[in-house]
């Protein structure tokens, strides 16, 4: 009777211990995805803030761009009236030639 009482304790210490290991696995899995959550989380916050200064970048060179439209535009316009003007002065020119 006392060897079977020894092997039932032993049975159960050997089940008992075995819970113990799996606990133990499952406390590390768990903190090995706690580890991976706090990267991932660093990461996004990180990528954020790229986010954000590419924003504002893009924001600068949108004003840049609309500064450059408008000095390209007024250039524009001198140049077709520099033109007109030459085209005017060459025709004038060749008119009273002519007479």
């Amino acid at each position: 009777m006392a060897d079977q009482s020894s092997a039932d304790n032993a049975a159960r210490l050997d089940r008992i211990e075995e819970k113990i290991d799996r606990m133990a696995e499952a406390i590390i899995a768990l903190a090995r995805a706690e580890e991976k959550i706090e990267a991932l989380t660093r990461s996004f916050n990180d990528q954020n803030l790229v986010i954000a200064n590419l924003a504002q970048r893009i924001d600068d060179v949108e004003g840049i761009v609309q500064a450059n439209t408008s000095t390209v535009n007024i250039i524009n316009k001198i140049f077709w009236i520099i033109i007109s003007a030459a085209a005017v002065a060459v025709s004038g020119m060749l008119f009273l030639q002519v007479q």
